[in-house]
């Protein structure tokens, strides 16, 4: 709870017993719910998703999902588009397979205390590390932003666009090399 510039807390709650890596949360503000993204290190290390929800000073949770069912992807980062209603997840997907080390995103519907998702797309077909998204309410578009490690490192930047449960991507601009 934040008041003036101070911030107090109320207890704190478990959203899943296994063990994790790399959370990160996002708040979804027509159902009023939190998204937290992690790789679950208890399940192969894999990708799920759970919704909070918050009352008061407590937080209880759903049942997680799982979005990503290949081991050893990484960085999941959930972000919210208010105008879609949808929670898009970027991350950089694991090696081996079609998409190895390419970014890729997934678009979540959140539903009460669930979620649920579309099918996934590739914003980069390059290794990507460190991708992280925010939402621009003014185009209504999602922003990417990623290093490139197949292109030396270099920082991009790329915009998606959520139709229902699908998400498409324009051209990355290298914004730092």
């Amino acid at each position: 709870t934040i008041s003036g510039t101070s911030v107090s807390f109320g207890s704190s709650a478990v959203f899943t017993s296994d063990l994790t890596n790399h959370p990160a949360c996002s708040f979804d503000s027509t159902s009023n719910r939190v998204v937290i993204s992690y790789k679950n290190d208890s399940q192969s290390n894999k990708l799920y998703a759970v919704v909070g929800t918050i009352s008061g000073t407590n937080l209880s949770f759903g049942t997680q999902v799982q979005f990503e069912s290949r081991s050893n992807a990484n960085f999941p980062t959930p972000v919210y588009d208010a105008n879609a209603n949808k929670t898009v997840i970027v991350w950089s997907s694991p090696f081996g397979g079609g998409t190895s080390g390419f970014g890729v995103a997934i678009v979540g519907t959140v539903s009460g205390t669930s979620i649920s998702f579309g099918s996934m797309a590739t914003f980069s077909s390059s290794n990507t590390e460190h991708q992280t998204a925010a939402f621009d309410s003014v185009n209504n578009k999602i922003v990417v932003a990623y290093s490139d490690d197949s292109d030396t490192d270099k920082a991009k930047a790329i915009v998606g666009t959520v139709s229902g449960t699908s998400i498409t991507f324009g051209t990355a601009v290298t914004w730092q090399t």
